[in-house]
Formats: structure tokens, C-alpha cells, sequence
């Protein structure tokens, strides 16, 4: 069995209890379990023996599954009849030939972007990255076809998934990629009328500056986030925490706690705002994290190490993803070597090394390379030098 059939084996096909999609909807049941196996469009059409284009065009909702179709998908999935029985029920009325309805189409694909980024800060953007790019493709294909006033939600959608492709690049360690679908993500969200993601495009080319180590260029980025004419209360709280990240790492304390009022501030705000939102969850921003990040730049290591332990205690499941609990644990433990305690850090990179290589992010491999440098200042024992290069080795990819 393939790592990606391992991961969902489990998972009921069809109309069963595990899906959570609609009845009837056999475009985007067929959508939802490709993405669930990580399959791309390629994959799925091999093992059901049909041609791409007839897999694109039943997610899209452009065309009824045959009975044909619907068995060998139904066999490739190993559904036991269930997307057999699914297509016999019958879909959205979609003849060859016609139009798509825009809300099925959205319903059903917004759903499965939500699982796609709950896959996604589980286990990182292997499982994920062809489906996102599958199921984009579908979008914008459907976008030009759809008609009424939802057309513009199917473009809105598209714009969604491909920021969230954009980030999956960056986690793959690709920025030019990253920023190629923000572009894209920027495109299709004018044409479905919303520019906010123009104004968060900033905040993800600030977060890719700050990676590749040009502070000043981050810290432009996050300003000029915060100052675009439709940047609504998240994308400011977003800017600020990455201005405050930057001017840390350029040694600012000032300006740096400048920021992080800002981010507090935004962040209120946006409690309850309904307007688009871009990027991570705002909620899952937890300020006093962010501030012993930013202490952790700043060299502050006792202060940082004494944030990280005051909040964990307080709130010892937050945040609530694997990506952000392994980069907040990696930070927690440079602290710590940076404060003398290399034990304490030792044992946090220890239980956590596992989570890293599953996930295998670019960003959060950047922090463990981190702790290594800070580690190797400090005389360690054989035990902690063998963890040191095995989080070195893993540091690399």
C-alpha cells in the first residue's frame, strides 16, 4: 500500500459518515477523496483508466458520470459501490454542453479546502500540493463558464486555493513558486472582485523576505501591507507581527514592541470581522508567543525561554496545528540553549525531530536550523551532540 492510500484507508468513500459532503454531489465526493489520497488528476485518471479531461470535467461539474465512469472510479477508490450508487442518484443536471451552477461548485470545493489545510498543517504539503493545483485548474476552467452573480465566487475560490498552493510551495522550500501562485491568487481574486489578497500578497512576500534573511525588505513588505488601501483588520494584525519578526531580527527592541502593540491591536479588531480572510488564522496568532518569537531574535534567551514555559502552561494545546506546535516547541528550545539550559532543549528537539520529518516544512526547518547553531555554542555531552547533528542532518532536508 502507498504512504498516501496508508493515510486514508480508513477514510468511508462516498455518502458514508466520513465524508460530510453532500448527498448527490458526485463531482466533489470524487474531489474530496482524490485529495484525501493525494492524488493528482493524473494519478486518479490512470487508476480508473479514463482520460484526464473526464476527470476534470466531472469535479467541475461540467458532465454526468456514465455508468462506466462511475464503476472503474468507484473500483480505483475501492468504494464498494458507494460512488456507483452515488452517480445513479444523479448530480446538478449538468448536461453536456451546459453551463456550471456556481453553488454546488463552491459548497462543495470549500469544504474540501478546509480539509486540504487541516492535511496540510498535519502533515505538511506532500499529501496536498496536487491536489490544490488539480483542483484549481478546475476552478478556473469553471470560472469563465459559470453565469449569475455567484460566477464571481467560483474566481474568489480559485483565489483562495492558490494562495494556499503559494504557501504549500513555500513550505516545500520554492519561493519562486510561492510567489508565482500568490500572483495568481492576487489575479483571480480581482476577478471575482475582492482585493485584499493584493494587500496580503505583501504580507506572504514580507514572510519570504524574512526567510531568505533581508530583514529591511520584510519589514518594507509588512509596512506597505498595512498601508494598502484594502487591507482590512486581519492583514494589518499579519503585517504588524511581521514587522515585529523583522525588526527584532535587525536588532530594534523599539520598534519591535511598536509592532507588536499594533499586531494586539489589529488583532482585537478582527474578532468577529466578517470581510475575506487571507493567511493563517488569526486566533492561532497567539500574541504572547509572538512576543518571546520576537524576544528569541532579540537575544533576549532568558526572557524568551520564561515567555514560551509561561504560555505553554496556560494554554499547553495551543496552537492547535502540528506545523505551528513543532515551530513554536523548535523556538522554545533555541531559547533555551541560547539561556545555558541545553538539557531542557535537548529534550524539546528530541520529542519533536519526529514531527519535523513528517512534515517536512522549509519554514519550520529553518528554525531547527537555528537551534543547531545556537546549540553548538554550548559544551555538550555525547548524547546531546549526537541529537545536535541528527537535528542538523534534518535541518538540511
Amino acid at each position: 500500500m502507498e504512504p498516501a492510500d496508508s493515510a486514508a484507508a480508513t477514510v468511508p468513500a462516498g455518502r458514508s459518515a466520513g465524508t460530510r459532503l453532500p448527498p448527490g454531489d458526485f463531482g466533489v465526493v470524487l474531489a474530496a477523496l482524490r485529495a484525501r489520497r493525494g492524488w493528482s488528476v493524473r494519478e486518479l485518471a490512470r487508476r480508473a483508466s479514463v482520460s484526464e479531461g473526464q476527470i476534470c470535467n466531472l469535479e467541475s461539474g461540467l458532465r454526468n458520470p456514465t455508468p462506466a465512469v462511475a464503476a472503474a472510479c468507484d473500483a480505483a477508490f475501492g468504494a464498494g459501490g458507494e460512488l456507483v450508487e452515488l452517480a445513479g442518484a444523479g448530480r446538478r443536471g449538468a448536461g453536456a454542453g451546459s453551463v456550471v451552477e456556481a453553488g454546488p461548485v463552491v459548497a462543495g470545493y470549500e469544504r474540501i479546502l478546509r480539509e486540504l489545510k487541516d492535511i496540510g498543517r498535519s502533515t505538511g504539503p506532500r499529501l496536498v500540493t496536487a491536489s490544490m493545483k488539480s483542483i484549481t485548474r478546475i476552478l478556473t476552467e469553471a470560472g469563465p463558464q459559470a453565469v449569475g452573480e455567484r460566477r464571481a465566487e467560483i474566481w474568489l475560490l480559485a483565489s483562495r486555493f492558490a494562495e494556499y498552493t503559494g504557501w504549500m510551495a513555500q513550505e516545500a522550500g520554492n519561493p519562486a513558486e510561492a510567489l508565482r501562485w500568490t500572483g495568481l491568487a492576487v489575479r483571480w481574486g480581482a476577478h471575482g472582485g475582492d482585493e485584499t489578497v493584493a494587500a496580503y500578497a505583501l504580507v506572504r512576500k514580507a514572510f519570504i523576505a524574512q526567510h531568505r534573511g533581508d530583514t529591511r525588505a520584510a519589514i518594507a513588505f509588512a509596512d506597505q501591507a498595512a498601508r494598502h488601501p484594502a487591507a482590512n483588520a486581519v492583514i494589518r494584525a499579519h503585517a504588524a507581527r511581521r514587522a515585529a519578526q523583522g525588526h527584532a531580527r535587525r536588532g530594534d527592541a523599539v520598534a519591535c514592541r511598536e509592532a507588536l502593540q499594533r499586531f494586539e491591536s489589529h488583532a482585537a479588531e478582527a474578532v468577529g470581522d466578517r470581510t475575506p480572510h487571507w493567511g493563517p488564522r488569526i486566533e492561532n496568532g497567539n500574541p504572547r508567543l509572538i512576543e518571546a518569537s520576537c524576544m528569541l531574535s532579540l537575544c533576549r534567551f532568558e526572557l524568551a525561554a520564561d515567555l514560551f514555559a509561561a504560555e505553554h502552561r496556560r494554554r499547553p494545546a495551543v496552537p492547535a496545528d502540528s506545523n505551528s506546535r513543532a515551530r513554536f516547541a523548535v523556538r522554545q528550545a533555541t531559547a533555551l540553549a541560547g539561556a545555558g539550559r541545553l538539557d531542557d532543549a535537548c529534550q524539546i528537539v528530541d520529542a519533536t525531530l519526529p514531527v519535523i520529518e513528517r512534515i517536512n516544512s522549509a519554514t519550520v526547518r529553518a528554525e531547527l536550523g537555528r537551534f543547531v547553531e545556537q546549540a553548538r555554542t554550548r559544551r555538550a555531552g555525547p548524547g546531546q551532540l549526537a541529537l545536535i547533528d541528527a537535528s542538523a542532518a534534518v535541518a538540511l532536508g
